[in-house]
């Protein structure tokens, strides 16, 4: 039994439900969404729900309004399971604005399903939970600083025990879903992976899409596999498995609204070629990752150049989560550009400042590693703040030009 973790996005949600009707944790499956909100349920005295159980749905489906005229606080997990409850949470909402009545999860981005995406405008907050953070993993507490407030305040945190070779890869093979870390080999952390997509294929596709050829999906996500971390050709991916390139970009975005992946825009001054060009794509979890690509760590220490991608994904799927407990609000990006000078994430704030991300699995770094970074740092002039190159080091060493060489482990150092 893994013992009880603390989530650092839990001071928002109190936040947000002391002053907000209707509060919305909205991510993955396994990621911790059902256990965070049993736990404010207790505290609160709210009843708990949830639409997993098939009663409960029947009577969401068949009487919505007269579900929800029966409750006054309640917690209502899986809400995309009946989105028609929503239009009756509306109306209710509307009649009784008392913050902190309903706590909804969702397991896909309900705010994307066209029926309902306006009907809680102005009267819902929504928070994002992946899973755990390394960070969590760690036990550190929520008063640590975020990484990112950090290095936007130009300051680059410490760890004062780095993780390095095969403690890196162990932390990268594993991610970060709490069932997932107490699997003990690869092998049993990739059956649990194979039984948690089947079950999201068979439920949870089903409640948000109607997708045809649903036994091609699994096919489909280890095509994805192949290529996380690099830019999305849909006509290729969809040839891979045998569909059209539209039916493709369709299944990216159900996966993508069910929080396994996501496309990062390019970055670029014009905002407008942001939309027009190709994204990236990115798994939210690098241990899926590794066991849809069947990597181990025999494996990685054979072939390093196998972990580069996996690597660039764990770094991704950090900064991700310390996106949604950080007290600013920030995109990441990517730049590639026409001759194939490529930075593997940007940072944006809200005044568009940027800082560029580098990441290398190795201990050593070259000039050439810094390409991207110095091309960046020309392109962007002052709203450049600083380009970060993560390595497998233990030394944060300045590389000249307001670029720094940082151990991946300062993620969740203090």
């Amino acid at each position: 039994m893994q013992p009880l973790l603390i989530r650092h996005i839990e001071p928002r949600l109190i936040e947000a439900m002391n002053d907000t009707p209707v509060v919305l944790i909205a991510g993955p499956r396994q990621s911790g969404k059902t256990t965070l909100v049993r736990q404010i349920a207790n505290h609160q005295g709210l009843r708990y729900l949830t639409l997993d159980d098939q009663l409960t749905l029947l009577a969401a489906k068949q009487d919505p309004v007269g579900l929800i005229r029966s409750l006054d606080r309640v917690v209502i997990d899986e809400i995309q399971r009946a989105p028609e409850l929503l239009l009756a949470i509306k109306k209710s909402v509307d009649e009784d604005r008392r913050p902190g009545r309903f706590l909804l999860t969702g397991s896909a981005n309900i705010m994307m399903l066209p029926t309902v995406a306006d009907s809680l405008a102005g009267r819902m907050e929504t928070l994002s939970l992946f899973p755990l953070s390394q960070s969590e993993i760690t036990s550190r507490p929520l008063t640590h600083l975020n990484w990112i407030d950090a290095i936007f305040d130009n300051k680059i945190l410490q760890n004062d025990t780095p993780a390095l070779g095969d403690d890196l890869i162990e932390r990268v093979l594993k991610g970060g879903f709490p069932e997932a870390l107490t699997r003990s080999t690869a092998k049993r952390r990739t059956a649990w992976t194979r039984q948690y997509i089947n079950a999201l294929i068979q439920r949870d596709v089903r409640d948000i899409a109607n997708l045809e050829k649903l036994d091609i999906m699994p096919r489909f996500l280890n095509a994805l596999a192949q290529t996380a971390g690099q830019m999305c050709n849909y006509t290729q991916l969809a040839g891979q498995v045998g569909l059209d390139s539209k039916t493709a970009a369709r299944y990216i975005g159900v996966l993508e609204q069910m929080y396994l992946l996501q496309r990062i825009e390019i970055w670029a001054k014009n905002r407008l070629n942001r939309v027009v060009k190709t994204p990236k794509l990115q798994f939210i979890d690098s241990g899926l990752l590794a066991s849809l690509l069947h990597l181990t760590h025999d494996e990685v220490r054979i072939d390093r150049t196998r972990f580069g991608n996996l690597l660039e994904t764990f770094v991704y799927s950090e900064l991700l989560k310390l996106t949604s407990t950080a007290e600013q609000d920030y995109k990441l990006l990517y730049y590639r550009d026409a001759d194939k000078v490529e930075v593997d994430m940007i940072i944006e704030n809200g005044l568009g400042q940027l800082v560029g991300i580098e990441v290398k699995a190795a201990a050593t770094v070259k000039e050439s590693d810094l390409r991207g970074l110095k091309k960046l740092a020309t392109l962007a002039g002052e709203s450049f703040l600083m380009g970060v190159l993560f390595y497998d080091g233990d030394e944060t060493l300045p590389l000249g030009q307001g670029l720094w060489a940082v151990p991946i482990s300062s993620l969740w150092g203090i």
